[in-house]
């Protein structure tokens, strides 16, 4: 009976001893910030101060600076971390798709996630700590407006000039990916990065050779300095928001902050550079023939900018006025290059002659920004995909909708043809890529295995070979034939195969 007791009694203390760790863990999660780091980080969460303000805060004239020099790096355009875009009230407002409207809580700042993550005072904070926090007025001025009812802003918004920086190294996220006609190369951005992956043939310990895809090379711009004078080994200053390839595959197109680049693919060289833009590049297209390149951005929440450039003179040929009311997202030539098709955050696909730039037809019918825009073979119809997690196909002559094909469960990304087929491939915030028919709307394939947002997609000329890019870094490689995954590709310090 002693033996008995013991036994039991040595069981009440283990589990005893099991739920006090337990509870341990759960009040460690649930510190603030500087007490789960302890001295390894040693991040202090940021004070709060008497600003004497004795005018109401607003919004355009004392907040929006703040989020514009801190925040839009990673929450802006094409790129938005956690879905939070941080480029007009409006959508400040709405939050993002983790928190959605706990992003900003009237009236109650310790309720309001964004005031607490730059407060330091909750995970993830904002910007991150490789990147210089908000100083305690800024955080004040932000504390005060959420006190003061989130109120919109009164005043017109004054843009101020953009001093670049690199971005967060931390930027990864793979938002612009294109695969060469002939299917052999892969070229990706991740942040102000350009990877360059190729098939390569690798010889084991048994001089047994396969073929796999590698890292080729990184496109670097070498007047791209740190402030230690080094080479930053980036192709960009800021972020790579977009991407074309030349018919011929020989001439990358990148797009960034005010400016595009055209690489040689062959030596990685640069061979020429248009600036001037009024903002982030977030579109590029080359027409069939090579001769034109259509260039898509502009401000947000303000006049899209869309000019069309000769190639390779980069002489600016037309600057279509008022294409959109809002920033340029998607473009797409016809098959006779004879029409160039445009997409936009004011949710219209549009149509423009070329060269001259003269308006021929708008289709209406999206709710949120279009992304991605395409032409079948016969240059009839057209098809786009939104935000609104839809795609439509249209009728070019009638300037009718023909239908509308759901599927996806979250927004539509990115858009892709294929080949000279009326087919085309979509990414979604789903995490999932879909081969789609535009004749009858049907779905052809599903290419899974993506664990989070996919923002870009690209395909060889005969379909054999599929990419996909995601918000985990990873460029997905697939079977275009069989939807098999080849590979998934991290960035090139870390690569992992399937």
């Amino acid at each position: 009976m002693k033996l008995a007791n013991c036994s039991f009694n040595a069981a009440n203390r283990i589990v005893v001893t099991l739920g006090l760790l337990l509870a341990s863990l759960i009040l460690v999660s649930h510190l603030p910030l500087k007490a789960q780091e302890g001295k390894k980080d040693e991040l202090q969460p940021i004070p709060v101060i008497d600003l004497k303000r004795t005018t109401p805060i607003e919004y355009n004239t004392d907040v929006a600076p703040i989020l514009e020099n801190k925040c839009v790096v990673c929450h802006s355009g094409k790129i938005t971390e956690g879905d939070f875009d941080v480029s007009s009230y409006e959508k400040v407002i709405k939050g993002g798709r983790k928190r959605g409207a706990k992003v900003v809580v009237p009236g109650k700042p310790e309720e309001s996630f964004l005031f607490l993550a730059c407060a330091r005072r909750v995970r993830p904070i904002m910007p991150p700590k490789t990147e210089p926090p908000l100083t305690p007025q800024e955080l004040t001025i932000l504390k005060l407006w959420i006190e003061q009812g989130a109120k919109a802003p009164t005043t017109s918004r004054i843009r101020t000039r953009v001093v670049l920086q690199l971005p967060p190294a931390l930027v990864k996220p793979v938002r612009a990916l294109v695969v060469t006609p002939d299917g052999k190369q892969i070229i990706a951005s991740r942040g102000n990065q350009l990877h360059v992956y190729g098939l390569q043939k690798i010889g084991d310990a048994n001089k047994k050779e396969t073929v796999d895809w590698v890292h080729q090379r990184s496109l670097i711009d070498p007047g791209i300095q740190l402030p230690d004078g080094k080479v930053a080994g980036a192709a960009h200053v800021s972020l790579v928001e977009s991407l074309a390839l030349s018919p011929d595959g020989k001439t990358l197109a990148s797009g960034s902050f005010q400016e595009v680049v055209l690489w040689d693919l062959a030596n990685g060289q640069i061979r020429l550079r248009l600036t001037g833009l009024a903002d982030r590049v977030t579109a590029l297209a080359f027409s069939p023939d090579g001769k034109y390149l259509a260039v898509g951005g502009g401000p947000p929440s303000e006049e899209g900018e869309l000019k069309l450039y000769a190639v390779p003179s980069a002489q600016l040929l037309t600057e279509i006025k008022n294409a959109h009311s809002d920033t340029v997202l998607a473009l797409a030539f016809s098959p006779d290059g004879k029409y160039l098709a445009s997409g936009a955050a004011d949710k219209f696909v549009k149509v423009f002659e070329v060269p001259s730039g003269k308006f021929v037809k708008a289709f209406e019918g999206h709710t949120q920004h279009v992304l991605g825009v395409g032409w079948t073979p016969d240059g009839k119809r057209l098809v786009s995909g939104s935000a609104d997690n839809i795609v439509k196909t249209w009728d070019f002559e009638k300037g009718e909708k023909i239908r509308d094909i759901p599927g996806h469960q979250k927004q539509i990304t990115a858009l892709v043809m294929v080949g000279q087929t009326p087919q085309f491939i979509t990414v979604s915030g789903d995490t999932s890529a879909r081969w789609w028919n535009a004749d009858n709307g049907g779905t052809i394939r599903i290419f899974g295995g993506a664990g989070d947002f996919l923002y870009a997609v690209g395909v060889s000329s005969d379909a054999s070979v599929v990419a996909t890019g995601c918000e985990d870094g990873l460029v997905r490689i697939y079977n275009g034939k069989t939807g098999a995954l080849i590979k998934a590709i991290a960035p090139p310090e870390n690569a992992i195969s399937k």
